[in-house]
C-alpha cells in the first residue's frame, strides 16, 4: 500500500514528501481507512510505529476550512508529547491552501492571553494537555461542542499520571455523534470503564511491532557489581563518541545526581524531567534540537514524550518499575533504519527483571568495559546452563566428568573420554533395545 491509496488532498502528499515518509506503516494501513468512515477507534499500539499520523493525516485532511469553530481536539498527558504532537500539525498544515488554524494548550503557558485570543477566533485543531484544556473550556473561551473527532493519545500514561477524570470531563462535552480515538501502548484494567462509557461500537486493533526493538538497535547488557554507576556512566559516554545520548533514570532526585556528576567531569548534560519549569524545559528541548547538547539525562517522562532525531545512544541507569518503558526508552535510539545502541546497567537485584524481558522476547548482548574499551564479556547464566547439563547426566558420568577436571596426565585424560562415549554408546544401546521391545510388543498385540 502506498500514501496514494488514501486518496488524500494534495498538501498532504506534499507534506509526507517533505517528511521523507514514502510508504505507511502498518498501523496507518490499517486505521487511516477507518478514521476516513469516521469509526471509533482503540489502538494499541508501542511507541515508534507511526501512530502520530495516523490521526494527524485524515484529520486534517477533512478539515473544513471555512467553519470557524474547534473539529478536532487531541488530548496528550505530557508537554512534551504536545509539542510534539504539534510540531507534526503545523508541518502538515502549512502546505494547505487555505489557512488551517492549530493552537496548542498546556500547563506553564499564559493562560491569560489564550483566553484572550480566544475571544477573537477559535482554532479548528487544538491540542494540549487535559489540565489547561479543561480550564478554556470551562472558562467558556474554548468552544469545543460543535467537534467531529476526539483523540485521546498515550491513555494509559495519562491513566497513569492521574488526567483520567479530566479527559473524561471533556468527553462529556461533546455530542453523541463525536468519533472517538483512543490510542495506548497498554489497555490497563482501570482504563476499560473509560473506553465503554464513550467508544461506542469501537474497532479495537492490537498493532504490535515486528519486533520489540527494531534489529538496528545493539542492545547491550552491562552488570554494575562492584563498580562505581556514575563513573561507569561516564565512561560509556565518553567511549566512542556517541552523536546523541540519553540516560534514563527513575526519579527526578536520581536524575539530578547522574546530571550533577557528569557536569562535574565537564560534561553538557541536560536534565529533563517534571520540576524543570516548563518555559526551562522549552528552552533545553529547543537547544537539543540545535544540538548544543550532546548528553541528556532523563526520567521516563521523556521516553514517552520527547521525540529528538539522531539518539545514538541510550542507557538505562536502571530498569524501569514498569518494564513495558523499558522498550519505550530503548526504542529512542535506531529510528528511520538509523543504527542505535542500547545499554542497560543491572546488579543482582535486578535479574527477575532482566528475566522478564527475556520471556517478553527482547535479546541482550553481555557486554563489560575492559581496557576502556566495550567489550563482548560471559552469558551471566552460564553457571546456571552448566548445571542444567550436568544435572542430566547420570551419576556415573559426572563422576568422569569430575575427574577429568583435575590436572591428571594426558593419556589418562584419553582413557577418561573413552570410558564416557563408552558409556553413552551402552546408554544409547539399552535405549534402542528398550523401543525394539515395546515395538514388538505392541505388533503383537494388534495382531490379536
Amino acid at each position: 500500500m502506498t500514501f496514494e491509496s488514501f486518496a488524500f488532498q494534495p498538501f498532504i502528499y506534499q507534506a509526507l514528501n517533505e517528511s521523507g515518509f514514502e510508504t505507511p506503516t502498518e498501523v496507518q494501513e490499517k486505521l487511516i481507512p477507518l478514521i476516513q468512515k469516521r469509526r471509533n477507534i482503540v489502538g494499541r499500539s508501542q511507541t515508534g510505529t507511526g501512530k502520530t499520523h495516523t490521526f494527524l493525516l485524515p484529520l486534517i485532511d477533512q478539515v473544513e476550512v471555512d467553519k470557524d469553530e474547534v473539529q478536532v481536539v487531541i488530548t496528550t498527558p505530557s508537554r512534551e508529547l504536545a509539542e510534539q504532537i504539534y510540531q507534526a500539525a503545523k508541518q502538515i498544515t502549512a502546505f494547505a491552501p487555505k489557512d488551517i488554524r492549530v493552537s496548542k494548550f498546556v500547563g506553564g503557558t499564559d493562560k491569560q492571553r489564550q483566553l484572550e485570543q480566544l475571544q477573537h477566533q477559535q482554532p479548528q485543531i487544538v491540542i494540549g494537555t487535559p489540565g489547561r484544556i479543561l480550564d478554556m473550556v470551562n472558562e467558556n473561551a474554548l468552544l469545543i461542542y460543535k467537534s467531529r473527532a476526539f483523540v485521546v493519545d498515550e491513555a494509559d500514561m495519562t491513566l497513569d499520571l492521574g488526567f483520567l477524570p479530566e479527559v473524561d470531563q471533556i468527553a462529556t462535552k461533546f455530542s453523541e455523534d463525536i468519533q472517538m480515538m483512543v490510542f495506548s501502548a497498554t489497555i490497563p484494567e482501570k482504563l476499560r470503564p473509560f473506553l465503554k462509557k464513550y467508544v461506542t461500537h469501537p474497532v479495537v486493533e492490537d498493532i504490535k511491532p515486528q519486533s520489540l526493538i527494531a534489529d538496528t538497535i545493539e542492545n547491550w547488557l552491562i552488570s554494575t557489581k562492584g563498580r562505581d554507576k556514575n563513573q561507569l556512566i561516564f565512561q560509556l559516554l565518553t567511549i566512542g563518541q556517541p552523536y546523541l545520548a540519553v540516560v534514563f533514570a527513575n526519579t527526578k532526585e536520581h536524575v539530578d545526581e547522574i546530571s550533577d556528576f557528569l557536569q562535574n567531569q565537564g560534561l553538557k548534560v541536560a536534565t529533563i524531567h517534571g520540576d524543570i519549569p516548563a518555559r526551562q524545559r522549552k528552552r533545553i528541548m529547543r537547544q537539543i534540537h540545535h544540538l548544543d547538547y550532546q548528553y541528556i539525562v532523563a526520567t521516563d517522562l521523556a521516553a514517552r514524550g520527547i521525540d529528538i532525531e539522531g539518539i545514538s545512544h541510550v542507557i538505562n541507569a536502571e530498569l524501569p518499575r514498569d518494564l513495558d518503558f523499558f522498550i519505550h526508552r530503548v526504542g529512542r535510539t535506531g529510528r528511520k533504519q538509523l543504527k542505535g545502541t542500547a545499554i542497560t546497567l543491572y546488579d543482582p537485584s535486578d535479574e527477575y527483571a532482566i528475566n522478564s524481558l527475556e520471556k517478553m522476547g527482547i535479546d541482550f548482548e553481555p557486554k563489560e568495559i575492559k581496557q576502556g574499551e566495550i567489550v563482548t564479556t560471559y552469558d551471566r547464566n552460564r553457571r546456571q546452563k552448566r548445571e542444567k547439563t550436568s544435572e542430566e547426566l547420570d551419576p556415573e558420568t559426572i563422576g568422569y566428568v569430575k575427574k577429568q577436571k583435575k590436572k591428571v596426565k594426558p593419556g589418562y585424560k584419553k582413557k577418561i573420554k573413552q570410558e564416557i562415549n563408552k558409556s553413552n554408546q551402552e546408554k544409547r544401546k539399552l535405549e534402542r533395545r528398550k523401543q525394539q521391545r515395546a515395538a514388538r510388543r505392541e505388533k503383537k498385540n494388534s495382531n490379536r
